[in-house]
């Protein structure tokens, strides 16, 4: 089903608030310095595949860069532009799955957490490091070793919160056949 490109716009700016709150104000230190423990992710790929690859772009992008403007070091861009990017594959790789539908379980579950990972891998293994050497030079060994438990973190978190939130918005959603004309 189509959405409508209001609702979407709507959905942008709820999920980017969203992801700002919870990437702000529920981010968990991890031991490597620079590099949270996030929630927002769950919640960016549930809202990418709902409302696609563009709005979670967009979410993902405008959140993360809010995020970073709030603790008055700057935008980080090259992670801002990887998160973008998560979101992007998160919402291309959801056309594959039922998220809007009942039928979410079982092997759309497998699929949704393939999907999430390859996401995380790309934007955090690949993307955010290389960017953080092409654009601020920053030492190869270190903003690997940050892309790479962002990306663990990232996966688990996103596992957990998005797989759950996924599982409960199907559970809103009527079995198909499950109403019957009453004589």
């Amino acid at each position: 089903m189509k959405k409508s490109p209001v609702v979407t716009i709507v959905a942008i700016g709820i999920g980017a608030a969203l992801f700002f709150v919870l990437g702000r104000f529920v981010a968990i230190p991890s031991p490597v310095p620079n590099t949270n423990i996030s929630v927002q992710y769950g919640l960016l790929a549930f809202m990418a595949g709902l409302f696609g690859p563009i709005a979670g772009l967009l979410i993902a992008f405008i959140g993360h860069a809010l995020i970073d403007f709030s603790y008055g070091w700057g935008v980080w861009w090259s992670w801002v532009i990887a998160s973008g990017c998560a979101g992007f594959i998160m919402g291309l790789a959801a056309r594959k799955l039922a998220l809007g539908r009942s039928d979410f379980d079982g092997k759309q579950i497998v699929r949704f957490n393939i999907y999430q990972i390859i996401a995380h891998l790309a934007a955090w293994v690949v993307i955010a490091p290389v960017l953080d050497i092409l654009i601020y030079q920053e030492p190869s060994d270190k903003v690997f070793v940050q892309g790479l438990v962002a990306a663990l973190v990232n996966i688990v978190t996103t596992a957990i919160i998005g797989t759950l939130l996924a599982l409960g918005y199907s559970k809103t959603k009527p079995k198909s056949g499950s109403l019957k004309k009453e004589d």
